[in-house]
């Protein structure tokens, strides 16, 4: 069954996010192709399969009990999450970690429901570097959380990886770029 959910998410993300052309990516490197995962990640079934795909992988560690991701990538991926999460009747908290702290009101930099000693798993459309991750997986080791996994729809294989792995954290990506661009 998850290989035809991936299957699906594929055509999806071919059909949907997968652009050509030169683009500058959040890392300042250059690119001949841009994946717009939003495209895919605010579409009904897009986001459906990603979350039906990430709970499956969360469910390995009993341990995770909230999950969340860097404000804007993570926010549909987080949402569909918490839905599948309680129809499963395996409940997830969730929470999303803005660029910089708010300069009104609670002033915060984490939304939601994140607290110490949570065991947690960060999640993410595309990493290129790894760099908004970290920043966010920070953010949530300075609030006394664990970050026990980092879940992508798509690495684009040019480094995140090994750097989650470097920081003891677990590393799950739904597709390597390589799997997309040979398609």
């Amino acid at each position: 069954m998850a290989s035809e959910k991936k299957e699906r998410l594929k055509l999806i993300l071919l059909g949907n996010s997968i652009l050509r052309g030169k683009f500058t990516l959040a890392s300042g490197k250059e690119s001949d192709y841009y994946i717009d995962a939003r495209l895919t990640t605010l579409d009904p079934e897009g986001v459906s399969l990603a979350a039906d795909i990430f709970l499956e992988e969360i469910r390995r560690d009993p341990l995770i009990r909230t999950v969340g991701g860097p404000t804007m990538g993570a926010d549909p991926i987080v949402g569909a999450l918490l839905g599948v999460s309680h129809r499963e009747n395996y409940p997830l908290k969730g929470f999303l970690v803005r660029k910089q702290e708010k300069d009104h009101g609670t002033g915060k930099l984490i939304e939601g429901n994140l607290g110490p000693g949570d065991n947690t798993a960060v999640v993410e459309d595309v990493v290129t570097s790894g760099g908004s991750v970290i920043t966010a997986i920070d953010a949530v080791k300075s609030a006394g959380a664990d970050v026990r996994k980092v879940l992508v729809i798509v690495d684009r294989e040019e480094g995140a990886a090994g750097k989650f792995r470097e920081m003891g954290i677990d590393f799950y990506a739904i597709f390597r770029i390589s799997e997309l661009l040979e398609s």
